[in-house]
């Protein structure tokens, strides 16, 4: 998931050059002034940023020039601890059981199917959404390749069969953040795009480390089917998904980019929800 998911990626991650900052008239939104010094987004948002000290407006924003995918992923690495991301990660760790080191985690089975069938919810909503048509922003997205609840679903029939479990309802996080997904789709494209990036491509990055660590201490090093990308192959969905991903933000105004950006401390917050059945 996002977030604690994405760490791996972190981990080779370029810290993105600062830009010098000019004095404006012009008041900056509140993602630019938490970056014009590299500070993590300023946010209420439980379990989310630091407080940022900006002064000023930068002439671009951390990543701007490559596109609007690396704006996105520059403030979701500020968003990491130092642990998770050493080279960006500003976060200042908190007392939540998804933001301490794997070691100190106490996964069960009965958790992780949990977390399988909520993951199944989100990503349910997150599919039927850019399927819906709720914007025509959201058709490029319609399979990607990069797509989670088929291999979900074999995951939580192989548990039912394998150890004799029955799966619990989806009456949690994840189904929480389905409808929340479903709400913010269909008054704000940029915005539920955020959470589109953030999801799909943290757990394709530290997602995976979670899951071989999890299987490590609890299935025997089994690799599930939500770990397993088909098709061209995980690298050429993530390729074309970016792609996509900057092209629809060329439509967007500054202002919806920053909405888009001040977004991404909602959705490390549900993430992290996600996480926590596990940990």
């Amino acid at each position: 998931m996002a977030h604690a998911m994405s760490c791996a990626s972190a981990l080779a991650a370029r810290v993105a050059a600062p830009r010098r900052a000019r004095a404006t008239s012009r008041k900056p939104s509140r993602v630019v002034r938490a970056h014009a010094h590299g500070d993590a987004a300023s946010t209420s948002t439980a379990g989310a940023a630091a407080h940022g000290h900006g002064h000023g407006v930068s002439d671009r924003r951390p990543g701007e020039k490559k596109g609007f995918v690396e704006e996105m992923r520059f403030v979701a690495m500020k968003l990491h601890t130092r642990e998770q991301a050493p080279k960006e990660g500003e976060k200042k760790p908190e007392p939540k059981p998804e933001q301490q080191p794997m070691r100190a985690w106490e996964p069960t089975k009965e958790k992780y199917l949990k977390f399988l069938v909520e993951s199944k919810a989100m990503y349910e909503a997150m599919e039927e959404i850019v399927a819906s048509g709720a914007s025509p922003q959201y058709a490029a997205f319609v399979n990607t390749g990069l797509e989670r609840t088929e291999g979900l679903a074999k995951d939580i029939a192989w548990f039912e069969r394998t150890h004799s479990m029955t799966a619990p309802p989806a009456d949690g996080p994840g189904a929480e953040y389905g409808l929340f997904l479903k709400e913010l789709a269909a008054r704000s494209p940029p915005e539920f795009i955020c959470h589109f990036y953030n999801v799909y491509f943290a757990h394709s990055a530290g997602g995976k480390m979670i899951g071989r660590k999890v299987s490590e201490m609890i299935l025997d090093g089994k690799e599930l089917e939500f770990y397993k990308w088909g098709g061209d192959g995980l690298d050429a969905s993530l390729t074309s998904v970016k792609e996509k991903l900057n092209a629809a933000a060329e439509a967007w105004s500054r202002e919806e980019k920053d909405r888009c950006l001040e977004e991404t401390a909602k959705s490390f917050e549900l993430s992290g929800k996600l996480l926590r059945l596990i940990a």
